[in-house]
């Protein structure tokens, strides 16, 4: 029978190895990119929030017309 924790430490042992050899932001690289990522955050979610108004005024309208009209 193969010994499960003899498969995790070298699971473990890799996966350490892997992250060393990697390439990590430095400090200003990761502030930079943060903050182009809230910016796009936000910018997204007041284009979502108008284009999300804009239907509902437009669904509004038109169930609006439908009612004006079947009642008339």
């Amino acid at each position: 029978m193969k010994n499960p924790f003899k498969s995790i430490r070298i699971f473990w042992g890799e996966t350490l190895g892997e992250l060393k050899k990697a390439s990590w932001p430095t400090q200003a690289e990761l502030k930079d990119s943060t903050i182009v990522v809230i910016i796009g955050i936000i910018i997204l979610g007041a284009f979502i929030s108008i284009v999300d108004f804009s239907l509902f005024q437009v669904v509004d309208l038109v169930c609006s017309w439908v009612r004006h009209s079947l009642a008339g």
